[in-house]
């Protein structure tokens, strides 16, 4: 396993803060957080705080936000927005980095404020976020969000219940799994990333941090009061062992996403020109890219260039700030900034246009039987298959390819793999430097 270590750069809460060492200093000078665990709970604890202690300031009002609503104009929110985007939209860590979230909140034309996955995917609102077992998963270095039940109960390896049940006996990188009421029900999941204690060694707080609407979440809690959190809907305090056991082949380390390096920086956002979809992102081959020249500076625009590794594609003539909108059925990866009048030129966005797609049998498939899901990329290797059946809430299965399985285009599902007939989805997903791509099939599972 490699060791990522991150330099913080963001906001602590009021009562804790960050101290050089990665460890958690309360206010009366105390060690806590993440003294005395093993590095990779430390770097969870870090992972963590990547997506929950980000600050960023909606620039207009018509970002949808899960309780229904919309973010506010004008107002800070702390921690990424809460959405399960699924195969619609893109999950920020590991669709996208932190940094094209923070791109495409500057642009008032985004897809955040112009699109809302609200009423066309369940339990989802804008079209970047993350959910619950995503920024927990995110956390765990694994390379495909795991669903929440995996992360709590003892369904894999690795992972154990902690006893006793309380206070004293968590650590940071413990996982709090409330269970679901009933098979259809939803379940939830929250990481322990600090646990303060006195000089006699007693606990006396326990900070939480989880992904719930509308931004992620971080409560410090006294001994007692984590006490009486873990009796509320009956909770579990787990813990993971052996990360490697736990992670199986799912791990960050495999694919370039997550990239917590590179979402620890806090990124310069072009102020002349932003892409719909942000900055630093891929499309697929034959969508609007749609380049927003804001000009917020006011230094004057005179031309639009686009170019496609490297070479001019296009230069558009600009009397002013404006939409310029343009489908590519060229894959690669392009660039466009702007000409000014002066002969200044602007910073360029980054974005790549990319092609993939997916076959899978005809039909229908068997839980006994063995089946292939073959597919084709251009300017995006595929990275991994995600198996979602939605007639079984335990059937979420990252399936992070081998290199000889991407050369040959294909990969072989084994019998046993699914448990439950009921329709599948397949998502296909492509990784490309700046992102990635997901693309959806479904079929129908039989019984045996």
């Amino acid at each position: 396993m490699i060791a990522v270590h991150v330099q913080l750069r963001l906001v602590a809460t009021a009562s804790l803060f960050l101290c050089a060492s990665g460890d958690v200093v309360a206010e009366d000078g105390l060690k806590s957080g993440t003294a005395g665990v093993g590095q990779w709970q430390k770097a969870a604890a870090e992972h963590a705080h990547l997506l929950s202690q980000v600050r960023w300031t909606p620039v207009a009002g018509t970002m949808p936000e899960r309780n229904g609503g919309f973010f506010e104009k004008g107002k800070e929110y702390v921690g990424v927005p809460y959405s399960s985007v699924k195969a619609d939209g893109r999950y920020i860590g590991f669709d996208i980095n932190l940094r094209t979230f923070l791109a495409a909140v500057e642009n008032p034309l985004s897809v955040l404020y112009s699109q809302s996955l609200a009423g066309k995917t369940a339990n989802a609102a804008s079209f970047y976020g993350t959910v619950c077992s995503s920024f927990t998963s995110y956390a765990l270095q694994c390379a495909i969000p795991e669903v929440s039940r995996r992360q709590g109960p003892t369904v894999g390896k690795g992972v154990e219940l902690v006893q006793p049940q309380g206070a004293e006996a968590a650590q940071v990188g413990d996982v709090i799994y409330t269970p679901h009421t009933t098979e259809r029900d939803g379940s939830h999941v929250e990481m322990v990333t600090a646990v303060t204690k006195d000089a006699q060694g007693h606990v006396t707080s326990v900070r939480v941090e989880e992904s719930r609407p509308m931004t992620t979440k971080t409560t410090d809690r006294s001994a007692e009061a984590f006490e009486a959190h873990l009796k509320h809907r009956n909770k579990q305090l787990f813990r993971i062992t052996d990360l490697d056991a736990w992670r199986g082949g799912n791990r960050a380390e495999s694919l370039q996403f997550p990239n917590y390096e590179l979402d620890a920086r806090r990124p310069e956002i072009n102020r002349t020109l932003l892409l719909d979809l942000g900055d630093w992102v891929p499309y697929q081959k034959g969508k609007p890219v749609k380049m927003n020249v804001m000009d917020r500076d006011g230094l004057g625009v005179k031309a639009l260039v686009i170019k496609r590794d490297g070479q001019v594609v296009e230069e558009v003539a600009l009397s002013g700030p404006g939409v310029v909108e343009r489908s590519f059925t060229d894959c690669g990866d392009y660039t466009a900034h702007v000409l000014r009048p002066d002969g200044s030129v602007s910073a360029a966005c980054e974005f790549a246009v990319c092609d993939l797609d997916l076959n899978l049998p005809e039909g229908s498939v068997s839980l006994a039987q063995e089946w292939q899901v073959t597919f084709r990329s251009e300017n995006i290797p595929i990275a991994a298959v995600y198996l979602f059946n939605e007639g079984d809430s335990y059937g979420r299965h990252p399936i992070v390819l081998s290199p000889e399985e991407r050369r040959a285009g294909v990969v072989s599902i084994p019998a046993g793999l699914l448990k439950k007939p009921g329709k599948l989805q397949v998502w296909v997903i492509g990784e490309h430097r700046l992102g990635r791509l997901k693309v959806r099939k479904d079929v129908q599972v039989k019984g045996e």
